[in-house]
């Protein structure tokens, strides 16, 4: 029981970590001397140098960056929850509350990518390719959602 408890954590620390990683670095989408994400865009000029301006203010791009933070809530507070339900449940318990809440960050990442693989042309209209970060997230979404169903199914043992 202590290694299944054990590997369950190991994958929702996994998932929170790709959760972070796709929402703050800037590989959504790469070009030639351009590198953008969902906060700012940034060019390639002389040497060295990035010049970066803050992302669209578009509708469509502050959806998926409030559901991008929204499931890394959930998914930090379902990791809060289970520690708790895991000292407080009754023998016999089943984490529901922890899986709802995981199941939901694991919604908000599918929703999330979703919006930004349909609408990101018309934010960058030259040739882009998604960067590793947009990959990250849809990695992040079946991560989320196998936890979440391991927990719901969980029950807690003596």
């Amino acid at each position: 029981m202590l290694l299944l408890l054990l590997g369950i954590i190991i994958l929702h620390v996994a998932t929170l970590v790709l959760l972070f990683v796709s929402t703050i670095v800037s590989s959504w989408l790469v070009g030639n001397n351009y590198s953008a994400d969902l906060w700012q865009n940034c060019t390639g000029g002389a040497g060295n140098t990035w010049n970066c301006l803050n992302a669209s203010s578009s509708e469509w791009l502050q959806s998926v960056q409030a559901m991008m933070i929204l499931s890394i809530i959930f998914s930090v507070l379902s990791l809060f929850l289970f520690f708790c339900q895991l000292f407080t449940l009754t023998k016999g318990g089943r984490f529901y509350l922890t899986g709802i809440f995981q199941l939901l960050a694991a919604l908000c990442i599918v929703a999330a990518a979703s919006i930004f693989t349909v609408r990101h042309t018309d934010w960058h209209k030259d040739s882009a390719n998604f960067g590793f970060a947009y990959i990250l997230a849809w990695v992040a979404f079946p991560l989320a959602a196998i936890s979440g169903i391991i927990y719901v199914i969980l029950r807690k043992r003596e």
